[in-house]
């Protein structure tokens, strides 16, 4: 999928994390648990979670048709509940865009491990850079 390349931040590229679909008012990426993304006990890191929780949220709000436009936006707040664990497998995490206004977009997110349970969900809010409110980039 190398139209999706773009949306990567230099921390989710070091984390491994892959888009697997992204579209206006969507992302789904995938992190297939390697271990650093371990914490002391040996399950997935709280910040691991986090991240994919960001990253799912910030992209669904900044999809541009034409990728060679890109469109930025900062998060403002993140909220997460984590609700399950996981030492190994995939992990995918899903942002939905629920509402927006001139310059804010707020997201919810979740993540499931592989057997589809789930691990952490959360609710977030973005701020798009001046210019970056339109899809067209």
């Amino acid at each position: 999928m190398d139209e999706l390349r773009g949306f990567a931040s230099h921390l989710s590229a070091l984390l491994g994390f892959q888009m697997l679909e992204w579209r206006e008012g969507l992302a789904r990426i995938l992190c297939e648990v390697r271990p650093h993304h371990l914490n002391r006990a040996e399950i997935i890191h709280g910040g691991v979670l986090m991240a994919l929780l960001d990253e799912a949220g910030a992209a669904a709000g900044v999809y541009a048709p034409e990728h060679e436009k890109r469109r930025h936006s900062v998060t403002v707040s993140l909220n997460c509940q984590f609700t399950g664990r996981a030492q190994s497998g995939r992990m995918i995490a899903t942002g939905e865009v629920i509402s927006h206004g001139r310059s804010l977009y707020f997201s919810r997110s979740e993540v499931r491990g592989e057997a589809g349970n789930l691990l952490a969900f959360g609710a977030s809010t973005h701020r798009w850079r001046r210019g970056d409110q339109c899809a067209a980039g």
